[in-house]
């Protein structure tokens, strides 16, 4: 190809603010290589142009580059331990006013799974999530609300018939638990972190990203988090160097700032 790799990546950024040097190549290229092949397009700067002047090639690339593998109460055993442990800890220690961070929330059901996780512990007028992703194309997903079947098989039995209305072949979220979410556009590699959370989650994502990038993250995390806040993370990721991080780990996904 005449136009290389690199050129493609510093138009990208000039054009998304995605910052593909934070992502591992060889991976990340075949992702982007496989999508030039199937619009039978020849090169980085012919794909470039089109992503300039077509909205929907545009909005391809970036719903798929960034990844969008999401299912509610993923991993149920790590849900059942947040129920159990983590959320009657961070209540005792801050109230049931909690500030939680739901980072890189791809469709929504993270965040809707930690709305329906905290409602066994308080009322949903009190509950308020924050939840962030750098790809307004599965924002807008998620404000919709509706899933397939799969998407919600790990939600419990009670939680499914309470706040799931099923339409056609797909389930429509309860409005009730969608007012409990404010989604925003956020790139974790570029812009500001809020602060003083009481529990951030980012789960399954930072798996992408290079060493670097992800320690990175891992820090400003700390940063955002109150002290006695924790950092709940994906089962195929750990954080080797938590201590210089300044966390401790209270178990095997969870990263507690003391």
């Amino acid at each position: 190809m005449a136009y290389d790799y690199e050129y493609f990546k510093k138009e990208i950024m000039a054009m998304t603010t995605i910052d593909l040097n934070s992502y591992k190549e060889k991976q990340m290229k075949r992702r982007i290589d496989t999508l030039i092949l199937k619009h039978g397009i020849k090169g980085y700067d012919q794909y470039v142009k089109e992503l300039k002047t077509n909205t929907e090639y545009f909005d391809e690339f970036v719903n798929y580059i960034t990844i969008n593998v999401s299912e509610f109460y993923r991993n149920p055993d790590q849900w059942k331990l947040l129920d159990k442990d983590v959320i009657p800890q961070l209540v005792n220690k801050f109230g049931k006013r909690l500030k939680i961070w739901s980072a890189a929330c791809s469709t929504g059901d993270e965040p809707y799974s930690l709305v329906m996780a905290l409602s066994k512990h308080m009322p949903l007028d009190q509950i308020k999530i924050l939840a962030t992703d750098l790809d307004k194309t599965v924002i807008n997903k998620a404000k919709v609300g509706l899933y397939n079947s799969k998407s919600i098989a790990s939600v419990p039995d009670d939680l499914k018939k309470k706040y799931f209305t099923q339409v056609g072949p797909s389930y429509k979220i309860a409005d009730e638990i969608k007012a409990r979410v404010e989604f925003k556009e956020h790139n974790l590699l570029k812009d500001p972190y809020p602060s003083d959370y009481n529990l951030i989650v980012c789960r399954n994502v930072l798996i992408y990203f290079t060493e670097e990038a992800k320690d990175d993250v891992f820090r400003k995390f700390n940063k955002s988090l109150a002290k006695g806040g924790l950092l709940f993370i994906g089962s195929t990721e750990q954080i080797i160097n938590y201590k210089e991080m300044g966390y401790e780990r209270q178990s095997s996904f969870f990263y507690i700032k003391p």
